[in-house]
């Protein structure tokens, strides 16, 4: 088991062990998980019910949650710099739940759009903060373990979400999935209110003054390490992005078995969680870059190979599902791993560099996304097309981070961090 510390904490309050700081971190990143998912079953009503005419249209209400949800992280950073990771996460946590209820309180479409992004930026809370106290916690490929292990717990909930969306829909209205994201936030956040510890070490609290953020921000992307691997994994990221947005009418509209779209998100999320956990063991004795490269160059091929089969031969339900549960296995290679080599030389700057990554990460991976769903036409081809888009260009920008040098252990890993700022709170 990856040891836990808690450097220098700023209060006296509670410690989880190990297995419960795991468990409650992933339970945090759920959020936005169970938030997306858990509405896939539910947006054909919500469409009918808001007179929501053009089927594409449905998207957005993924979308918008996930471009608010990038651009709250350019806040929730510097503010946990300043004021320490457990208020401003208790804070998120608490405007997420308030939007959960007026989301299902919204007369009209617009209205939902609108709250479901300010919703999205109240739970870039939780992504910005765990990576930050990730990032405090642990250091190098235990850091990656960690990661993996709270990507795993967080896997679970796209096998899980789907299903849990279709039952709540069988009981009540769609209102009724964002009362339980309500009570679901109302949960987690209290549970981590009281039984989360503070990360942030004093001396690296830092203020909001213009030059303090602005050096802070040069920090991070004048890093080759940082930028490279954060354009990277948004380039995968926008093909699973494509693939939340696409799945409901690719199950619904092209193979015409919508009473099969909780199994067929679960069993391409399945093999996600599973990928997780080994990959948990494989960046110790393999390490990071090797794992890392060794799945985005699995999911260009395999990406690749998909749209390459569909589109000469075709395919039935069946193997549209094998196909993407291999592509998007390799991703859960990826993501935690790019996480971390992105963050690795970020410490003292670690609440801005995650919310830098993040907006980049997840606002471009919307647009991106967004753009492959609204080319759907009736097939599943232009979103296949456009996920093997995104792995080719995410091996590109590996390749000319590490300059060609895939699967090495390279040297300059463990060159010496940007400084942190010099302008510090007092």
């Amino acid at each position: 088991m990856v040891s836990l510390h808690h450097p220098s904490p700023l209060g006296s309050g509670p410690r989880p062990g190990a297995r419960e700081t795991i468990v409650l971190l992933a339970a945090l990143m759920a959020l936005n998980a169970i938030a997306i998912d858990a509405m896939i079953p539910a947006l054909e009503d919500i469409a009918s019910h808001l007179g929501v005419v053009e089927e594409n249209r449905r998207q957005l209400v993924i979308i918008a949650y996930t471009i608010g949800f990038g651009v709250g992280q350019l806040f929730w950073g510097p503010l946990a710099d300043r004021f320490g990771r457990k208020p401003m996460l208790t804070a998120g946590i608490a405007v997420y739940v308030a939007f959960a209820f007026l989301c299902s309180a919204a007369p009209t479409f617009e209205m939902l759009i609108i709250a479901r992004a300010f919703q999205g930026g109240a739970a870039a809370a939780s992504r910005v903060i765990v990576l930050a106290m990730v990032r405090n916690l642990f250091e190098g490929e235990a850091m990656a373990r960690v990661m993996s292990l709270v990507a795993m717990v967080f896997m679970v909930v796209p096998v899980l979400a789907p299903s849990i969306g279709q039952a709540i829909l069988v009981i009540g209205p769609w209102q009724s999935i964002f009362w339980a994201l309500g009570l679901y936030g109302l949960a987690v956040g209290t549970w981590a209110f009281l039984r989360i510890p503070e990360t942030l070490r004093p001396e690296h609290r830092r203020s909001l003054g213009a030059a303090d953020l602005l050096e802070g921000a040069r920090a991070v992307v004048s890093d080759r390490q940082s930028l490279g691997y954060t354009l990277a994994q948004t380039a995968l990221f926008a093909g699973l992005l494509a693939y939340i947005a696409s799945i409901q009418q690719i199950v619904f509209d092209v193979f015409k078995r919508p009473e099969l779209i909780g199994l067929v998100f679960g069993a391409v999320a399945a093999p996600m969680a599973l990928a997780s956990f080994t990959n948990s063991k494989l960046v110790g004795r393999f390490g990071l870059r090797r794992v890392a490269h060794s799945g985005v160059v699995a999911f260009a091929l395999l990406a690749l190979g998909h749209a390459s089969v569909a589109t000469l031969w075709g395919e039935g339900l069946a193997g549209f599902v094998v196909g993407q549960a291999l592509v998007l296995a390799s991703f859960s290679f990826c993501s935690a791993n790019m996480n971390t080599l992105a963050m690795e030389r970020m410490a003292p700057v670690a609440g801005m560099a995650s919310s830098i990554q993040g907006v980049v990460g997840t606002v471009l991976a919307a647009l991106a996304g967004f753009a492959i769903g609204q080319a759907f036409n009736g097939t599943q081809i232009p979103y296949l097309w456009g996920l093997s888009i995104c792995g080719a260009t995410g091996l590109a920008l590996v390749v000319l981070t590490d300059r060609g040098r895939l699967f090495e252990k390279l040297q300059d890993a463990h060159a010496p961090a940007p400084r942190a700022p010099a302008h510090q709170a007092g």
